[in-house]
């Protein structure tokens, strides 16, 4: 360690969920969707011009852009592409956030937030969430940037439209960051309805949910001209080819597949209110989830956590205050769900 940077040294790095190489798993612990792409996904690539390989990607992946905009309703000019969702919120934090005080964000949220934080020099004010778990809107006021993500992780719990519209009018000094990983799968209305409205609002969205794209690692953000231009300005400070060839592609085909898309959350949701019952059957507090994951309440999480990964079930567990006496189970198939709910009665 002895090469490192000071920063290096002291940056607590983001913990992903285990990635079981061997065959067998029932793998529930990273929110990943549990059924493939579109099929146009596999045409496109199947038939992509793989000579062209040899050539630099579009470097503002603008055939993506032009179909997003268009399934969205915005300018062009409005959208962001970049690796994933967690690119464009880190670039984000660089171009809204750096070297700032008081930047508002959930003291129970994405576990990235705080390492960004760090990681460009944020000073971040906690905003801890109710007793219910929902975000407190009351405390997002006059903040010099503010992130939240909405549903947010690991609740899965929603604000709807007028409360966003809340905090990006309380916070005009300050670019608000609402990274709606999850919305595909939610009954409230996305941000995105505000961006036109409010020039300091950055939606974040990605292809790795409701799409299931998540091995391609594309994410996008819309917001106004002068905030999507700020992206760019550190993007080609830091990576002027973000997308590669097939990750534009296939993602494109991906967005123009409606069908495909709700159809597959559709059963997603149908799954996960079911799976969310029979577990309150069952006698354990399930918050009221709209994403693609449940938080369920257990007196004796880590152990219920270890019992299901001796049965070569995966699923999240945080030994962090306030979350101790929880698991995050991603909604998987229904046969999964089905040996998940067997592995949790048994126990």
């Amino acid at each position: 360690m002895r090469y490192l940077s000071e920063k290096a040294r002291l940056l607590v790095p983001y913990a992903a969920g285990l990635q079981p190489e061997e065959a067998g798993w029932i793998k529930l612990n990273t929110n990943e969707n549990p059924y493939p792409p579109s099929p146009g996904v596999e045409r496109v690539l199947k038939s992509s011009d793989i000579a062209g390989l040899r050539l630099y990607p579009n470097d503002s992946s603008a055939g993506l852009c032009e179909a997003i905009a268009r399934n969205f309703g915005v300018g062009e000019q409005n959208v962001f592409c970049g690796n994933g969702s967690d690119e464009v919120l880190a670039l984000a934090y660089q171009a809204f956030f750096s070297g700032r005080e008081n930047v508002l964000s959930p003291d129970v949220s994405y576990g990235f937030y705080p390492v960004w934080s760090q990681m460009y020099d944020v000073g971040v004010k906690i905003i801890p969430l109710r007793d219910d778990f929902t975000i407190d809107t009351d405390g997002y006021k006059n903040g010099n940037g503010a992130v939240i993500a909405n549903p947010n992780a690991p609740t899965g719990i929603a604000l709807d439209i007028a409360e966003i519209e809340t905090i990006a009018r309380n916070n005009p000094d300050g670019v608000v960051i609402v990274d709606e990983a999850y919305m595909d799968f939610a009954n409230v209305r996305s941000a995105v309805s505000l961006a036109a409205k409010f020039e300091n609002l950055l939606v974040v969205r990605t292809f790795s949910k409701s799409h299931s794209l998540a091995g391609l690692r594309v994410g996008f953000a819309i917001g106004s001209r002068e905030l999507i231009e700020g992206l760019n300005r550190v993007k080609n400070a830091f990576n002027s080819y973000p997308l590669d060839s097939l990750a534009q592609i296939a993602a494109t085909a991906a967005i123009s597949d409606r069908d495909h898309w709700n159809e597959t959350r559709g059963r997603i949701i149908a799954t996960r209110d079911e799976a969310a019952e029979r577990l309150r059957e069952l006698g354990y507090r399930t918050l009221d989830s709209q994403a693609n994951f449940l938080f369920m309440e257990t007196p004796r999480a880590k152990e219920l956590y270890e019992w299901l990964y001796n049965n070569k079930i995966l699923v999240r567990y945080w030994d962090k205050p306030r979350i101790s006496g929880f698991l995050r189970v991603t909604v998987g198939t229904d046969p999964e769900m089905e040996a998940f709910i067997e592995c949790v009665r048994r126990r």
